[in-house]
């Protein structure tokens, strides 16, 4: 499994990284418009990610990710710390043993690393990914013992995205 996850890695980040050259003494500019997004194998599929700058194979990055309602990425933990800034959507963020944190278009979490979390899109969602490191992704189980992505992914339960209530027409 470790070995799927980091030729995953590799060739998503790698490819994305020769899109995407950068100096630290120029302007990076990546138009969100025209940013291509991919699933990972290790995410789940209601879940893509655009890298925006730097490898995130390597260390520091920034990816813009897109949530479709309703989408779950289950009780994980990754090795570098995270900061998320959220565009567009509305989200749930919760940490082991912590209250959810409901996030909107503006708000910032930071996300401590080697501390299990969980996320979940309300609505669809746009946010900003900052990891402070490579990034990597270790899902466990409720007990806390790491598991494999699709074992994770089968015990979400699955979240009917939020509706407008329906309203009857006057005849």
């Amino acid at each position: 499994m470790r070995n799927r996850f980091a030729c995953s890695l590799l060739l998503l980040f790698g490819f994305a990284s020769l899109l995407v050259a950068q100096d630290a003494d120029t302007m990076t500019y990546a138009a969100a418009a025209t940013s291509k997004f991919t699933n990972m194998p290790v995410l789940p599929p209601c879940l893509t990610l655009s890298v925006q700058r730097g490898d995130p194979s390597k260390g520091p990055a920034v990816i813009l990710l897109k949530f479709k309602p309703g989408c779950v990425v289950p009780w994980h933990w990754h090795t570098a710390s995270e900061q998320l800034l959220v565009v567009s959507g509305t989200g749930k963020a919760q940490m082991k043993d912590g209250l959810p944190a409901v996030v909107h278009p503006g708000d910032y979490l930071y996300l401590p690393g080697k501390h299990v979390h969980q996320f979940t899109a309300v609505t669809a969602l746009t946010m900003f990914d900052l990891p402070s490191g490579p990034f990597d992704i270790h899902y466990v189980d409720p007990a806390g013992t790491e598991v494999p992505p699709d074992k994770a992914f089968g015990s979400v339960i699955k979240v009917k995205p939020v509706s407008a209530p329906k309203t009857a027409m006057p005849q």
